[in-house]
């Protein structure tokens, strides 16, 4: 999914683009013959963000993969390549995708469909900006255009070195001029005035062609800007400007080279200052709170209450369905973290979805947003402890890549010649090899549960323990015993561990898919944990009954379970830990460490010597690095200090991902760190996270150099002095979402009142408009509406004053945002210097 960042805000509110690439779900149905190992490399405009993990030997893979980007205000393109990893040689480009800003706000939901991979063509891959000052002017012998060619930055590099020798071509009417050819530079400096003479016809367009000169064969295309004669005679075009391909129509594929299915969504949002969003956070306070209640309510009966059923939130509730429910879920949990009110939200989801419950096999089966909510809960919360008790277990899985099957009609005997002792082995030679592994791996994933009680997020067990009661009073019959531990198990188990066992690519415990051999190791260890997280019902009933041989761990395994769930809900304390709360990790615990190689400038030793292999840690204060995680002499760099952190080109120093962090010291000195990642996946986890945690730093460098002062010049625009101003612009504002993000109850609330603008209509119709609404509320299979019987009239009367509430409160916003985009034009039109 994408998510797309805060700008850097005004004094009194803040710009903020969200987009959403969800289930890159990438499924490409790759159409060439033989076999492949595609993965997809995703840009924004110039900027990679992110990388697929390969799917080996495969012409179908799926990746599952979402993402959420921050993104600068004025991106252009979203593109999407498919590429074919080689172990030797240059990895093969199969073909792209490329959405514009407009094709994907065209519609508020966004992008899900099959889209056809086009071919990647040389002349429209251009990049970059040129930097241009036209002046029209008159003289005894008639018009002159005289066009200031200045500078370039960010050109596409054409050469192997990873550069180009660009040159610029002014075209006017007949006519055309170039400029000097500058050698092995991506940020050309010409400063060179081309002037030309108009010649008798119709006025004609200003087009300006970039080039790199090649000493053989044809030069290559770097993109053009074309200015109309209109725009030449009443505002001759001063600044910098985007640089675009030759207009052809794209070549269609007709999906030869495969498809990729995408979930994409962009979200521009206007965060308004905070005293906007109070009547609608207070709205969706007195729905959990109710309106006389302060924080820390009494835990009510688990009955379905009129108020309940008639809140605000639950008409939020009925109008979102499907996967905007998800959405909603994550921004309600997020909002509420942030009002340090989670307890009482989830409490308020589990009282109506146990209440509206009569068969307890049912309970929090479905997609509702009690389910969604608590899912989304567990991952912004949970997921260090979830790291903690499996990434061990997980790691093993992947480096000792045994093979391991039960199901009779899956073994491959053949593989497994290698295990028997003589000639071909049996199917239950295999079978009982494959147990013995199973079990050496599913022990330690238990151990590591049902001892972890005291690692568990105190939160987390809050919310566990409010959850058992709720369920324990609403079916406190001897039958139903076991219900109250499947609530907290089908969450934590079933929602929780056992979809990072499957994919643990998708929960960050590795940063690569499995093979398909790990792959299947890792289903069965999942569903022997799912089986655990049920406490064994149904065991031996269904279509999987070569799970059997396991069933005796299993069996073992689900009473250890049963005591750790009484243990986990054991615990005193009532109110929830930290009150409100504007970040998930404290600034003092570490969000990312690792290995990476480190260079400072200037640096004594020759390029790749200079490089030296260090272990960091990030917190929301440091910068920290020793020799190795045990060494206990540390340096450090504030993250106060930091002013930029950027990619620096491959060819700076001969090698792949490297970043730059750049810092000033309370001297005012700057200094430069280089680092480089083991891949590109890496990187961006690095640029990411070091850019949110130093996201409120003042005085940020709005441009610096990509390259390195090597040779007495820069490497990047060849200037030859150390201090001379960065000839690329920084992208601070460009990071990855992740559970780690810090809480921001203006930005969450500006989403939920999204959400309701696409379902105005709608709650216009059902409760205000409509005046034959039945008023029985939406149930699910198995919830119970006799809680309501004979309230109809008074539960109608009810939800109508909610829905008003609502569209009030919508009108509201609606006008502060007019209000604001008003503003906006007039700071526009107003003169002031030009932009960069």
């Amino acid at each position: 999914m994408w998510d797309s960042p805060v700008m850097p805000p005004s004094t009194d509110q803040r710009l903020r683009s969200r987009t959403e690439h969800g289930n890159a779900t990438a499924e490409a149905a790759l159409g060439w013959s033989g076999s492949s190992d595609p993965y997809c490399i995703v840009k924004v405009d110039d900027e990679v963000v992110a990388r697929t993990a390969t799917v080996w030997r495969s012409l179908s893979p799926f990746w599952g993969e979402e993402y959420t980007v921050h993104l600068e205000l004025d991106f252009h393109h979203l593109t999407f390549y498919v590429l074919d990893q080689d172990t030797v040689g240059h990895d093969d480009v199969i073909g792209k995708i490329s959405l514009s800003r407009e094709a994907i706000t065209a519609d508020p939901r966004g992008i899900d469909s099959w889209i056809n991979l086009s071919r990647v063509d040389p002349d429209a891959e251009v990049q970059g900006e040129i930097c241009l000052a036209v002046q029209m002017l008159e003289d005894g012998r008639g018009r002159c255009l005289r066009c200031h060619v200045l500078q370039a930055r960010d050109l596409a590099p054409r050469d192997l070195s990873g550069t180009s020798d660009p040159f610029a071509r002014v075209f006017w009417g007949s006519q055309s001029l170039d400029t000097s050819t500058i050698k092995k530079t991506r940020f050309p400096h010409w400063d060179e005035v081309l002037e030309l003479r108009e010649v008798p016809g119709a006025p004609a367009p200003l087009r300006v062609e970039l080039w790199d000169w090649d000493m053989v064969g044809k030069n290559d295309f770097l993109g053009m800007v074309e200015f109309p004669p209109q725009v030449l005679q009443q505002n001759p075009p001063s600044g910098w400007f985007r640089l675009l391909p030759f207009p052809r129509a794209e070549e269609d594929s007709r999906g030869n080279l495969g498809a990729l299915r995408l979930k994409v969504r962009l979200s521009e949002d206007r965060v308004l200052p905070s005293q906007h969003y109070q009547p609608l956070r207070a709205l969706l306070v007195e729905s959990v709170l109710g309106p006389a209640e302060g924080p820390g309510p009494p835990l009510l009966p688990p009955v379905l209450t009129q108020e309940d059923a008639v809140s605000p939130l639950a008409v939020l509730e009925e109008l979102t369905l499907g996967d905007c429910r998800q959405d909603l879920a994550t921004k309600l949990v997020k909002l509420f973290l942030g009002q340090g009110l989670t307890r009482p939200f989830l409490d308020y989801l589990t009282r109506r979805e146990v209440a509206r419950t009569t068969d307890p096999n049912t309970l929090f089966r479905s997609n509702s947003l009690a389910s969604k909510s608590m899912e989304q809960f567990m991952k912004l919360v949970g997921m260090p402890y979830l790291h903690e008790v499996l990434k061990p277990v997980i790691n093993r899985v992947f480096e000792e890549k045994k093979y391991m099957e039960l199901d009779p009609c899956k073994m491959d005997l053949g593989r497994s010649r290698r295990i028997s002792f003589k000639g071909a082995p049996s199917e239950e030679h295999v079978r009982e090899t494959s147990l013995g592994l199973l079990t050496g791996y599913l022990g330690p994933i238990v151990d590591a549960i049902v001892d972890s009680v005291e690692r568990c997020p105190p939160t987390m067990r809050l919310i566990f323990k409010q959850l058992h009661q709720r369920v324990e009073e609403r079916f406190p019959r001897a039958e139903h015993k076991d219900v109250k531990y499947l609530a907290i198990s089908g969450f934590l188990f079933l929602r929780f561990f056992a979809p990072a066992i499957l994919t643990p690519k998708l929960f960050d415990l590795r940063e690569q898919h499995a093979d398909p051999q790990t792959s299947r190791s890792l289903l069965l260890l999942a569903k022997a944990v799912q089986t655990i997280g049920n406490l064994g019902q149904q065991l031996g009933q269904g279509k999987e009954l070569w799970m059997a041989p396991l069933h005796p761990f299993l069996l073992q395994s689900i009473s250890r379970v049963r005591d750790f769930l009484d243990q986990l809900v054991d615990l005193d304390g009532e109110e929830e830990a930290g009150g409100p709360a504007r970040v998930l990790v404290p600034p003092s615990v570490a969000v990312r460490e690792g290995y990476l190689l480190k260079r400072e400038e200037p640096a004594a030793l020759a390029t790749r010597f200079a490089f030296k292999k260090r272990y960091f840690w990030l917190s929301g204060e440091t910068l920290t690095y020793s020799k190795s995680p045990e060494c206990q002499t540390r340096c450090l760099i504030p993250v106060a200090n930091i002013r930029a952190v950027e990619r620096v080109d491959e060819g700076a120093f001969q090698l792949p991902h490297v970043m730059q962090v750049v810092t000033r010291d309370v001297a005012g000195v700057q200094h430069t760190t280089y680092l480089q990642c083991k891949n590109v996946n890496e990187l961006n986890q690095w640029l990411s996270a070091l850019r949110k945690a130093s996201a409120p730093n003042p005085d940020k460098l709005a441009a610096c150099h990509p390259g390195a002062f090597r040779g007495a010049r820069w490497t990047c625009c060849l200037q030859a002095e150390r201090l001379a101003a960065g000839c690329s612009r920084t992208h601070s504002a460009v990071t990855l979402g992740d559970w780690s993000d810090p809480l921001d109850p203006d930005a969450e609330t500006q989403m939920v009142y999204r959400q309701l603008l696409l379902g105005r209509d709608q709650l216009r119709m059902k409760f205000l408009e409509d005046l034959s609404l039945d008023t029985t509320l939406e149930a699910d299979p198995g919830q119970d509406s006799r809680a309501m019987e004979g309230a109809c009239p008074e539960v109608l009367a009810r939800q109508r004053e909610a829905a008003a509430r609502l569209l009030e409160v919508l009108e509201d916003l609606d006008r502060a945002h007019e209000e604001f985009q008003k503003q906006e034009l007039k700071k526009a039109a107003a003169p002031g210097p030009l932009r960069h």
